[in-house]
Protein backbone atom coordinates (compact mmCIF):
# COMPACT_ATOMS: atom_id res chain seq x y z
CA UNK A 1 0.00 0.00 0.00
CA UNK A 2 1.38 3.40 -0.98
CA UNK A 3 2.00 5.78 1.91
CA UNK A 4 1.74 9.49 1.36
CA UNK A 5 4.85 11.47 2.33
CA UNK A 6 4.80 13.22 5.68
CA UNK A 7 5.16 16.97 5.83
CA UNK A 8 8.52 18.36 6.89
CA UNK A 9 9.52 21.59 8.62
CA UNK A 10 9.16 23.43 5.30
CA UNK A 11 5.48 22.48 4.96
CA UNK A 12 4.74 23.41 8.58
CA UNK A 13 6.48 26.75 8.05
CA UNK A 14 4.38 27.32 4.94
CA UNK A 15 1.30 26.44 6.97
CA UNK A 16 2.23 29.07 9.57
CA UNK A 17 2.46 31.62 6.75
CA UNK A 18 -1.04 30.60 5.58
CA UNK A 19 -2.44 31.34 9.03
CA UNK A 20 -1.64 35.06 8.59
CA UNK A 21 -4.32 35.79 5.96
CA UNK A 22 -6.81 33.48 7.69
CA UNK A 23 -6.40 35.34 10.98
CA UNK A 24 -6.80 38.75 9.33
CA UNK A 25 -9.80 37.75 7.20
CA UNK A 26 -11.61 36.37 10.24
CA UNK A 27 -10.68 39.43 12.31
CA UNK A 28 -12.15 41.76 9.69
CA UNK A 29 -15.60 40.32 10.40
CA UNK A 30 -15.57 42.00 13.82
CA UNK A 31 -12.82 44.61 13.59
CA UNK A 32 -15.24 47.54 13.20
CA UNK A 33 -17.14 46.92 16.46
CA UNK A 34 -15.38 49.79 18.25
CA UNK A 35 -14.29 51.82 15.23
CA UNK A 36 -17.82 52.63 13.99
CA UNK A 37 -18.41 55.55 16.43
CA UNK A 38 -15.12 57.17 15.39
CA UNK A 39 -15.88 56.58 11.72
CA UNK A 40 -19.35 58.07 12.13
CA UNK A 41 -17.94 61.20 13.76
CA UNK A 42 -15.28 61.64 11.06
CA UNK A 43 -17.08 60.67 7.84
CA UNK A 44 -20.67 61.45 8.92
CA UNK A 45 -22.31 58.57 7.03
CA UNK A 46 -26.06 58.27 6.80
CA UNK A 47 -27.75 55.47 8.75
CA UNK A 48 -27.90 53.35 5.58
CA UNK A 49 -24.25 54.02 4.75
CA UNK A 50 -23.23 53.09 8.28
CA UNK A 51 -24.99 49.74 7.93
CA UNK A 52 -23.25 49.09 4.62
CA UNK A 53 -19.85 50.02 6.04
CA UNK A 54 -20.33 47.31 8.62
CA UNK A 55 -22.16 44.64 6.60
CA UNK A 56 -20.85 44.79 3.04
CA UNK A 57 -17.64 42.91 3.87
CA UNK A 58 -19.52 39.83 5.11
CA UNK A 59 -22.07 39.99 2.27
CA UNK A 60 -19.45 40.11 -0.50
CA UNK A 61 -17.40 37.44 1.24
CA UNK A 62 -20.36 35.08 1.49
CA UNK A 63 -21.52 35.77 -2.07
CA UNK A 64 -18.18 35.04 -3.71
CA UNK A 65 -16.86 32.08 -1.70
CA UNK A 66 -18.12 29.41 -4.09
CA UNK A 67 -16.95 31.32 -7.15
CA UNK A 68 -13.47 31.91 -5.76
CA UNK A 69 -13.07 28.32 -4.63
CA UNK A 70 -13.79 27.14 -8.16
CA UNK A 71 -11.52 29.83 -9.64
CA UNK A 72 -8.66 28.70 -7.40
CA UNK A 73 -9.01 25.12 -8.63
CA UNK A 74 -8.71 26.41 -12.19
CA UNK A 75 -5.99 29.06 -12.07
CA UNK A 76 -4.01 27.71 -9.10
CA UNK A 77 -4.68 28.21 -5.39
CA UNK A 78 -1.36 29.87 -4.64
CA UNK A 79 -1.88 32.30 -7.51
CA UNK A 80 -5.37 33.14 -6.23
CA UNK A 81 -3.97 33.50 -2.71
CA UNK A 82 -1.40 36.05 -3.91
CA UNK A 83 -3.98 37.95 -5.96
CA UNK A 84 -6.30 38.03 -2.97
CA UNK A 85 -3.52 39.19 -0.64
CA UNK A 86 -2.66 42.01 -3.03
CA UNK A 87 -6.31 43.12 -3.24
CA UNK A 88 -6.76 42.79 0.52
CA UNK A 89 -3.67 44.86 1.26
CA UNK A 90 -4.52 47.58 -1.27
CA UNK A 91 -8.11 47.81 -0.05
CA UNK A 92 -6.90 48.03 3.57
CA UNK A 93 -4.72 51.00 2.66
CA UNK A 94 -7.60 52.75 0.89
CA UNK A 95 -9.97 52.04 3.78
CA UNK A 96 -7.51 53.40 6.36
CA UNK A 97 -7.33 56.78 4.63
CA UNK A 98 -10.88 56.95 3.23
CA UNK A 99 -12.22 60.50 3.27
CA UNK A 100 -15.85 59.65 2.55
CA UNK A 101 -18.38 57.00 3.45
CA UNK A 102 -18.66 55.96 -0.20
CA UNK A 103 -14.91 55.33 -0.44
CA UNK A 104 -14.93 53.27 2.75
CA UNK A 105 -17.89 51.19 1.57
CA UNK A 106 -16.12 50.50 -1.74
CA UNK A 107 -12.90 49.56 0.08
CA UNK A 108 -14.79 47.22 2.41
CA UNK A 109 -16.38 45.57 -0.63
CA UNK A 110 -12.93 44.95 -2.15
CA UNK A 111 -11.81 43.59 1.23
CA UNK A 112 -14.71 41.13 0.97
CA UNK A 113 -13.55 40.08 -2.50
CA UNK A 114 -10.04 39.57 -1.16
CA UNK A 115 -11.36 37.62 1.81
CA UNK A 116 -13.39 35.38 -0.49
CA UNK A 117 -10.19 34.45 -2.33
CA UNK A 118 -8.09 33.95 0.80
CA UNK A 119 -10.34 31.73 2.93
CA UNK A 120 -10.90 28.81 0.51
CA UNK A 121 -7.32 29.12 -0.75
CA UNK A 122 -5.81 28.67 2.71
CA UNK A 123 -7.94 25.62 3.46
CA UNK A 124 -7.41 24.05 0.03
CA UNK A 125 -3.64 24.55 0.34
CA UNK A 126 -3.72 22.63 3.61
CA UNK A 127 -4.84 19.67 1.48
CA UNK A 128 -1.82 20.26 -0.77
CA UNK A 129 0.76 20.72 1.99
CA UNK A 130 -0.33 17.75 4.12
CA UNK A 131 -0.72 14.55 2.14
CA UNK A 132 -0.56 12.43 5.28
CA UNK A 133 -4.07 12.10 6.74
CA UNK A 134 -2.95 12.35 10.36
CA UNK A 135 -0.90 15.49 9.84
CA UNK A 136 -3.68 17.06 7.79
CA UNK A 137 -6.14 16.45 10.62
CA UNK A 138 -3.85 18.26 13.07
CA UNK A 139 -3.39 21.17 10.66
CA UNK A 140 -7.14 21.52 10.12
CA UNK A 141 -7.67 21.60 13.88
CA UNK A 142 -5.22 24.51 14.10
CA UNK A 143 -6.86 26.18 11.08
CA UNK A 144 -10.26 26.00 12.79
CA UNK A 145 -8.87 27.39 16.04
CA UNK A 146 -7.25 30.34 14.25
CA UNK A 147 -10.53 31.11 12.46
CA UNK A 148 -12.51 31.23 15.71
CA UNK A 149 -9.78 33.14 17.54
CA UNK A 150 -9.60 35.76 14.79
CA UNK A 151 -13.29 36.61 15.13
CA UNK A 152 -12.88 36.99 18.90
CA UNK A 153 -9.66 39.01 18.62
CA UNK A 154 -10.96 41.39 15.96
CA UNK A 155 -13.25 43.31 18.28
CA UNK A 156 -10.67 43.54 21.06
CA UNK A 157 -7.94 44.68 18.69
CA UNK A 158 -10.19 47.38 17.26
CA UNK A 159 -10.93 48.64 20.76
CA UNK A 160 -7.25 48.87 21.65
CA UNK A 161 -6.24 50.52 18.37
CA UNK A 162 -9.03 53.09 18.45
CA UNK A 163 -8.14 53.87 22.08
CA UNK A 164 -4.54 54.79 21.21
CA UNK A 165 -4.62 55.65 17.48
CA UNK A 166 -7.25 56.68 14.91
CA UNK A 167 -9.89 54.47 13.33
CA UNK A 168 -7.85 53.85 10.16
CA UNK A 169 -5.32 51.88 12.19
CA UNK A 170 -7.73 48.92 12.34
CA UNK A 171 -7.12 48.51 8.60
CA UNK A 172 -3.41 49.32 8.51
CA UNK A 173 -2.68 46.37 10.80
CA UNK A 174 -3.39 44.14 7.76
CA UNK A 175 -0.52 45.49 5.66
CA UNK A 176 2.59 43.95 7.31
CA UNK A 177 1.05 40.48 7.32
CA UNK A 178 0.00 40.74 3.66
CA UNK A 179 3.46 41.94 2.61
CA UNK A 180 5.01 39.02 4.50
CA UNK A 181 2.62 36.62 2.79
CA UNK A 182 3.46 38.00 -0.67
CA UNK A 183 7.18 37.55 0.01
CA UNK A 184 7.12 34.10 1.64
CA UNK A 185 4.27 32.31 -0.15
CA UNK A 186 6.10 31.92 -3.51
CA UNK A 187 9.11 30.49 -1.67
CA UNK A 188 7.32 28.06 0.65
CA UNK A 189 3.92 27.15 -0.80
CA UNK A 190 3.70 24.92 -3.88
CA UNK A 191 1.19 25.67 -6.61
CA UNK A 192 -1.76 23.32 -6.93
CA UNK A 193 -4.99 23.14 -8.86
CA UNK A 194 -7.07 21.08 -11.22
CA UNK A 195 -4.92 19.95 -14.18
CA UNK A 196 -8.04 19.47 -16.34
CA UNK A 197 -10.50 22.08 -15.08
CA UNK A 198 -12.76 22.32 -18.09
CA UNK A 199 -14.40 25.55 -19.23
CA UNK A 200 -15.50 27.88 -16.47
CA UNK A 201 -19.31 28.19 -16.30
CA UNK A 202 -19.89 31.95 -16.17
CA UNK A 203 -23.66 31.64 -15.66
CA UNK A 204 -23.06 29.89 -12.33
CA UNK A 205 -21.43 33.03 -10.87
CA UNK A 206 -24.51 35.32 -10.88
CA UNK A 207 -26.72 32.37 -9.97
CA UNK A 208 -24.62 31.57 -6.90
CA UNK A 209 -24.58 35.19 -5.78
CA UNK A 210 -28.33 35.53 -6.37
CA UNK A 211 -28.81 32.45 -4.20
CA UNK A 212 -26.49 33.42 -1.33
CA UNK A 213 -26.92 37.18 -0.91
CA UNK A 214 -30.74 37.42 -0.53
CA UNK A 215 -30.73 34.46 1.86
CA UNK A 216 -27.96 35.85 4.06
CA UNK A 217 -29.43 39.37 4.07
CA UNK A 218 -32.97 38.26 4.89
CA UNK A 219 -31.90 35.85 7.62
CA UNK A 220 -29.54 38.34 9.26
CA UNK A 221 -32.14 41.12 9.36
CA UNK A 222 -34.97 39.06 10.85
CA UNK A 223 -33.67 38.90 14.47
CA UNK A 224 -33.39 42.69 14.76
CA UNK A 225 -36.30 43.80 12.58
CA UNK A 226 -38.74 40.90 12.95
CA UNK A 227 -40.25 38.62 10.33
CA UNK A 228 -41.25 41.40 7.96
CA UNK A 229 -42.40 40.97 4.36
CA UNK A 230 -39.20 42.30 2.69
CA UNK A 231 -37.06 39.78 4.56
CA UNK A 232 -39.42 36.89 3.86
CA UNK A 233 -39.42 37.83 0.16
CA UNK A 234 -35.62 38.06 0.20
CA UNK A 235 -35.30 34.57 1.66
CA UNK A 236 -37.84 33.22 -0.85
CA UNK A 237 -35.93 34.78 -3.76
CA UNK A 238 -32.71 33.25 -2.42
CA UNK A 239 -34.31 29.82 -2.23
CA UNK A 240 -35.59 30.09 -5.81
CA UNK A 241 -32.13 30.96 -7.09
CA UNK A 242 -30.63 28.20 -4.95
CA UNK A 243 -32.84 25.72 -6.78
CA UNK A 244 -31.81 27.22 -10.13
CA UNK A 245 -28.13 27.09 -9.14
CA UNK A 246 -28.39 23.42 -8.15
CA UNK A 247 -30.20 22.63 -11.41
CA UNK A 248 -27.43 24.39 -13.34
CA UNK A 249 -24.73 22.36 -11.61
CA UNK A 250 -26.55 19.12 -12.39
CA UNK A 251 -27.06 19.90 -16.08
CA UNK A 252 -24.11 22.04 -17.19
CA UNK A 253 -21.37 20.38 -19.23
CA UNK A 254 -18.68 21.95 -17.01
CA UNK A 255 -20.34 22.99 -13.73
CA UNK A 256 -18.73 25.31 -11.22
CA UNK A 257 -19.52 22.84 -8.41
CA UNK A 258 -18.93 19.29 -9.57
CA UNK A 259 -21.73 16.88 -8.52
CA UNK A 260 -18.97 14.28 -8.12
CA UNK A 261 -18.19 15.82 -4.75
CA UNK A 262 -21.50 14.49 -3.44
CA UNK A 263 -21.13 11.01 -4.95
CA UNK A 264 -20.21 9.52 -1.57
CA UNK A 265 -22.16 10.36 1.57
CA UNK A 266 -19.14 11.67 3.50
CA UNK A 267 -18.88 15.09 1.84
CA UNK A 268 -22.58 15.94 1.83
CA UNK A 269 -23.01 14.80 5.42
CA UNK A 270 -19.99 16.86 6.52
CA UNK A 271 -21.24 20.06 4.84
CA UNK A 272 -24.78 19.65 6.23
CA UNK A 273 -23.74 18.87 9.79
CA UNK A 274 -21.19 21.68 9.77
CA UNK A 275 -23.98 24.08 8.80
CA UNK A 276 -25.96 22.99 11.88
CA UNK A 277 -22.91 23.55 14.09
CA UNK A 278 -22.48 27.09 12.71
CA UNK A 279 -26.19 27.74 13.20
CA UNK A 280 -26.05 27.02 16.91
CA UNK A 281 -22.69 28.75 17.43
CA UNK A 282 -23.76 32.06 15.89
CA UNK A 283 -27.18 31.82 17.53
CA UNK A 284 -25.53 31.73 20.94
CA UNK A 285 -23.23 34.64 20.08
CA UNK A 286 -26.29 36.78 19.32
CA UNK A 287 -27.41 36.40 22.95
CA UNK A 288 -24.13 36.30 24.87
CA UNK A 289 -22.81 39.57 23.41
CA UNK A 290 -26.05 41.37 24.29
CA UNK A 291 -26.14 39.74 27.71
CA UNK A 292 -22.67 41.00 28.61
CA UNK A 293 -23.41 44.55 27.49
CA UNK A 294 -27.12 45.18 28.07
CA UNK A 295 -27.89 42.82 30.96
CA UNK A 296 -24.65 43.02 32.93
CA UNK A 297 -23.93 46.61 31.85
CA UNK A 298 -20.40 46.01 30.58
CA UNK A 299 -18.88 48.49 28.18
CA UNK A 300 -18.25 47.24 24.65
CA UNK A 301 -14.52 46.82 25.30
CA UNK A 302 -15.13 45.12 28.66
CA UNK A 303 -17.59 42.74 27.01
CA UNK A 304 -15.09 41.91 24.25
CA UNK A 305 -12.34 41.22 26.78
CA UNK A 306 -14.59 38.98 28.89
CA UNK A 307 -15.66 37.17 25.70
CA UNK A 308 -12.04 36.18 25.10
CA UNK A 309 -12.06 33.86 28.14
CA UNK A 310 -14.13 31.09 26.50
CA UNK A 311 -11.60 31.06 23.65
CA UNK A 312 -9.00 29.58 26.01
CA UNK A 313 -10.88 26.28 26.05
CA UNK A 314 -11.10 26.19 22.26
CA UNK A 315 -7.35 25.66 21.91
CA UNK A 316 -7.65 22.22 23.52
CA UNK A 317 -10.80 20.98 21.81
CA UNK A 318 -9.64 20.23 18.26
CA UNK A 319 -6.32 18.52 19.21
CA UNK A 320 -8.10 16.24 21.68
CA UNK A 321 -10.73 15.29 19.10
CA UNK A 322 -8.04 14.62 16.48
CA UNK A 323 -6.06 12.46 18.89
CA UNK A 324 -9.16 10.38 19.71
CA UNK A 325 -9.87 9.72 16.02
CA UNK A 326 -6.25 8.83 15.30
CA UNK A 327 -6.26 6.36 18.19
CA UNK A 328 -9.15 4.50 16.61
CA UNK A 329 -12.30 6.11 17.99
CA UNK A 330 -15.06 6.23 15.39
CA UNK A 331 -15.31 9.75 13.97
CA UNK A 332 -19.11 9.44 14.08
CA UNK A 333 -18.90 9.12 17.87
CA UNK A 334 -16.46 12.03 18.18
CA UNK A 335 -18.69 14.34 16.12
CA UNK A 336 -21.79 13.20 18.01
CA UNK A 337 -19.97 13.89 21.28
CA UNK A 338 -19.03 17.35 20.04
CA UNK A 339 -22.67 18.14 19.35
CA UNK A 340 -23.62 16.81 22.79
CA UNK A 341 -20.96 19.00 24.43
CA UNK A 342 -22.37 22.04 22.64
CA UNK A 343 -25.83 21.08 23.86
CA UNK A 344 -24.47 21.09 27.42
CA UNK A 345 -23.21 24.62 26.77
CA UNK A 346 -26.71 25.69 25.82
CA UNK A 347 -27.95 23.94 28.95
CA UNK A 348 -25.74 26.21 31.04
CA UNK A 349 -27.05 29.28 29.21
CA UNK A 350 -30.59 28.13 30.02
CA UNK A 351 -29.73 28.30 33.75
CA UNK A 352 -28.51 31.90 33.78
CA UNK A 353 -30.08 34.67 35.78
CA UNK A 354 -29.68 38.40 35.27
CA UNK A 355 -26.30 38.47 37.02
CA UNK A 356 -24.61 35.24 35.95
CA UNK A 357 -21.34 36.36 34.36
CA UNK A 358 -19.35 33.21 35.03
CA UNK A 359 -22.19 30.88 34.12
CA UNK A 360 -22.65 32.64 30.77
CA UNK A 361 -18.91 32.50 30.05
CA UNK A 362 -18.80 28.82 31.02
CA UNK A 363 -21.77 28.07 28.77
CA UNK A 364 -20.21 29.96 25.86
CA UNK A 365 -16.89 28.17 26.38
CA UNK A 366 -18.43 24.69 26.53
CA UNK A 367 -20.60 25.42 23.51
CA UNK A 368 -17.60 26.70 21.52
CA UNK A 369 -15.52 23.67 22.46
CA UNK A 370 -18.16 21.35 21.10
CA UNK A 371 -18.50 23.42 17.94
CA UNK A 372 -14.75 23.35 17.28
CA UNK A 373 -14.66 19.57 17.82
CA UNK A 374 -17.45 19.20 15.27
CA UNK A 375 -16.09 21.69 12.73
CA UNK A 376 -12.51 20.42 12.82
CA UNK A 377 -13.58 16.81 12.31
CA UNK A 378 -16.13 17.58 9.61
CA UNK A 379 -13.70 19.84 7.74
CA UNK A 380 -11.07 17.10 7.79
CA UNK A 381 -13.67 14.56 6.66
CA UNK A 382 -14.87 16.76 3.78
CA UNK A 383 -11.37 17.61 2.53
CA UNK A 384 -10.26 14.01 2.83
CA UNK A 385 -13.29 12.79 0.88
CA UNK A 386 -12.87 15.36 -1.91
CA UNK A 387 -10.42 14.73 -4.75
CA UNK A 388 -7.29 16.88 -4.41
CA UNK A 389 -8.13 18.65 -7.69
CA UNK A 390 -11.44 19.87 -6.19
CA UNK A 391 -10.05 20.98 -2.81
CA UNK A 392 -10.76 24.66 -3.44
CA UNK A 393 -14.37 23.98 -4.39
CA UNK A 394 -14.79 21.69 -1.39
CA UNK A 395 -13.37 24.33 0.96
CA UNK A 396 -15.62 27.05 -0.46
CA UNK A 397 -18.73 24.90 -0.02
CA UNK A 398 -17.85 24.26 3.61
CA UNK A 399 -17.33 27.95 4.25
CA UNK A 400 -20.48 28.98 2.40
CA UNK A 401 -22.38 26.48 4.53
CA UNK A 402 -20.92 28.12 7.62
CA UNK A 403 -22.14 31.53 6.41
CA UNK A 404 -25.62 30.12 5.84
CA UNK A 405 -25.58 28.41 9.20
CA UNK A 406 -24.56 31.59 11.00
CA UNK A 407 -27.31 33.61 9.33
CA UNK A 408 -29.91 30.91 10.02
CA UNK A 409 -28.83 30.68 13.66
CA UNK A 410 -29.27 34.39 14.20
CA UNK A 411 -32.62 34.32 12.39
CA UNK A 412 -34.08 31.26 14.12
CA UNK A 413 -32.79 31.59 17.68
CA UNK A 414 -32.74 35.39 17.60
CA UNK A 415 -36.37 35.50 16.47
CA UNK A 416 -37.39 33.05 19.19
CA UNK A 417 -35.64 35.12 21.84
CA UNK A 418 -37.12 38.38 20.55
CA UNK A 419 -40.63 36.91 20.44
CA UNK A 420 -40.38 35.82 24.06
CA UNK A 421 -38.91 39.20 25.04
CA UNK A 422 -41.71 41.17 23.39
CA UNK A 423 -44.38 38.96 24.97
CA UNK A 424 -43.05 39.70 28.46
CA UNK A 425 -42.74 43.48 28.15
CA UNK A 426 -45.92 45.26 29.30
CA UNK A 427 -47.89 47.29 26.78
CA UNK A 428 -47.40 50.36 28.95
CA UNK A 429 -43.65 50.39 28.22
CA UNK A 430 -42.36 52.80 25.54
CA UNK A 431 -42.54 51.42 22.00
CA UNK A 432 -38.77 51.29 21.57
CA UNK A 433 -38.39 49.34 24.81
CA UNK A 434 -40.99 46.81 23.66
CA UNK A 435 -38.95 45.98 20.56
CA UNK A 436 -35.50 45.05 21.92
CA UNK A 437 -33.42 45.12 25.07
CA UNK A 438 -31.08 47.60 23.38
CA UNK A 439 -34.04 49.89 22.83
CA UNK A 440 -35.03 49.56 26.50
CA UNK A 441 -31.53 50.53 27.61
CA UNK A 442 -31.63 53.58 25.32
CA UNK A 443 -35.06 54.66 26.61
CA UNK A 444 -34.02 54.15 30.25
CA UNK A 445 -31.26 56.70 29.81
CA UNK A 446 -33.92 59.43 29.42
CA UNK A 447 -36.17 58.39 32.33
CA UNK A 448 -36.08 59.28 36.04
CA UNK A 449 -33.91 56.86 38.01
CA UNK A 450 -36.76 54.90 39.63
CA UNK A 451 -38.66 54.45 36.37
CA UNK A 452 -35.43 53.61 34.54
CA UNK A 453 -34.51 50.94 37.09
CA UNK A 454 -37.96 49.37 36.87
CA UNK A 455 -37.89 49.31 33.06
CA UNK A 456 -34.37 47.86 32.94
CA UNK A 457 -35.20 45.16 35.49
CA UNK A 458 -38.26 44.09 33.48
CA UNK A 459 -36.42 44.22 30.14
CA UNK A 460 -33.40 42.30 31.41
CA UNK A 461 -35.59 39.63 32.92
CA UNK A 462 -37.54 39.36 29.66
CA UNK A 463 -34.36 39.11 27.61
CA UNK A 464 -32.92 36.43 29.90
CA UNK A 465 -36.13 34.42 29.64
CA UNK A 466 -35.98 34.71 25.86
CA UNK A 467 -32.38 33.50 25.97
CA UNK A 468 -33.47 30.51 28.05
CA UNK A 469 -36.09 29.48 25.47
CA UNK A 470 -33.66 29.97 22.58
CA UNK A 471 -30.97 28.02 24.45
CA UNK A 472 -33.31 25.10 25.05
CA UNK A 473 -34.25 25.17 21.37
CA UNK A 474 -30.57 25.16 20.43
CA UNK A 475 -29.90 22.27 22.79
CA UNK A 476 -32.69 20.21 21.19
CA UNK A 477 -31.29 20.95 17.71
CA UNK A 478 -27.81 19.92 18.82
CA UNK A 479 -28.98 16.68 20.40
CA UNK A 480 -30.85 15.91 17.18
CA UNK A 481 -27.67 16.66 15.22
CA UNK A 482 -25.71 14.36 17.54
CA UNK A 483 -28.10 11.49 16.80
CA UNK A 484 -27.99 12.26 13.08
CA UNK A 485 -24.17 12.36 13.07
CA UNK A 486 -23.96 9.02 14.88
CA UNK A 487 -26.08 7.45 12.13
CA UNK A 488 -25.01 9.40 9.02
CA UNK A 489 -21.26 9.13 9.67
CA UNK A 490 -21.26 5.52 10.83
CA UNK A 491 -18.91 3.54 8.63
CA UNK A 492 -17.82 6.59 6.64
CA UNK A 493 -14.16 6.09 5.61
CA UNK A 494 -11.70 8.25 7.51
CA UNK A 495 -8.00 8.93 7.46
CA UNK A 496 -5.95 6.98 4.94
CA UNK A 497 -8.93 5.01 3.64
CA UNK A 498 -10.88 8.20 2.84
CA UNK A 499 -7.83 9.62 1.10
CA UNK A 500 -7.49 6.51 -1.05
CA UNK A 501 -11.18 6.64 -1.98
CA UNK A 502 -10.88 10.31 -2.97
CA UNK A 503 -7.86 9.54 -5.12
CA UNK A 504 -9.76 6.72 -6.84
CA UNK A 505 -12.60 9.16 -7.63
CA UNK A 506 -10.06 11.67 -8.89
CA UNK A 507 -8.43 9.16 -11.23
CA UNK A 508 -11.64 7.55 -12.50
CA UNK A 509 -13.91 10.59 -12.99
CA UNK A 510 -13.57 12.70 -16.13
CA UNK A 511 -12.99 16.37 -15.38
CA UNK A 512 -16.05 18.58 -15.25
CA UNK A 513 -18.66 15.82 -15.02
Amino acid sequence: MQTNPRATRKEWTAFAVLMLPLLLVSMDVSVLYFAIPEISADLEPSATQQLWIFDIYAFVLAGLLMTMGAVGDRIGRRRLLLLGATAFGAASLVAAYANSAETLIAARAVLGIGGATLMPSTLALVRTLFRDAGQRAKAIGIWQGVLVAGIALGSVLSGVLVEFFWWGSVFLVNLPAMVLLLVLAPLLIPESGDPRPGRFDLLSVPLSMAAVLPLVWGLKEMPAEGIELPYVVSVAVGLVFTALFVLRQRTAASPMISPDLFRGRAFGAAVSLNLVSSLTMMGSAYFTTQYLQSVLGKSALEAALWALLPSVLIGFAAPVATALVQRGMDRAHVVATGFAVSACGYGLLALTGTSSLWLVLAGAGVLACGAVIVSSQLTDLALGAAPAEKAGTAASLLETGQEFGGAMGMALLGSIGNTVYQSRIPDSAPAEARETLTGAVAVAGHLPSRAADALLATAREAFTTGMHVAALTGAVLLLGAAALAAVALRGVPTGVRAQQNAERVESSSPSGV
